[in-house]
């Protein structure tokens, strides 16, 4: 069995050592019936929606095979082990991003968290994530509440 992960919300930001990952990724949709042809893409993540099966490709495969998509992205592994039913954590991200001005797209993963952020402000959304990580102090220091 594998661990769950944490779910204190401050340990998990001040844990987080949040890691731009060198990619670029977008956001494609495909109809189901492409399935076999969807098997050897190397999606990094699928989601299957009403309209369709949802992909997160590399930039570069998405354009090798023709498909159409939005924005381009850049991925922040947020590197915390943070169970699953945690309260907060995409909250306070996505908050911190928020008063920023930048999107922030939220995959949830078996051990991390990732977000996809615009490209051209990733490292601005890196930095951001940075400092609420530090404004946690040491995880493991005694608690005054």
């Amino acid at each position: 069995m594998v661990e769950n992960g944490g779910r204190d919300l401050r340990r998990l930001l001040a844990g987080m050592e949040p890691r731009l990952l060198p990619e670029e990724f977008v956001f494609c949709t495909a109809d189901d019936g492409e399935n076999e042809a969807l098997a050897d893409l190397s999606a990094l993540a699928t989601f299957r929606e009403e309209e369709g099966m949802s992909l997160v490709l590399e930039r570069t495969i998405a354009e090798s095979r023709g498909f159409r998509y939005g924005p381009v992205m850049r991925c922040i592994s947020l590197t915390v082990h943070s169970a699953l039913d945690a309260v907060g954590l995409t909250a306070a991200i996505s908050s911190r991003l928020a008063r920023q001005d930048i999107s922030a797209n939220v995959v949830a993963a078996y051990f991390h968290d990732h977000v996809f952020v615009p490209a051209e402000r990733a490292d601005e959304a890196l930095e951001a994530l940075r400092e609420l990580s530090h404004e946690q102090g040491d995880p493991y220091a005694a608690r005054s509440d």
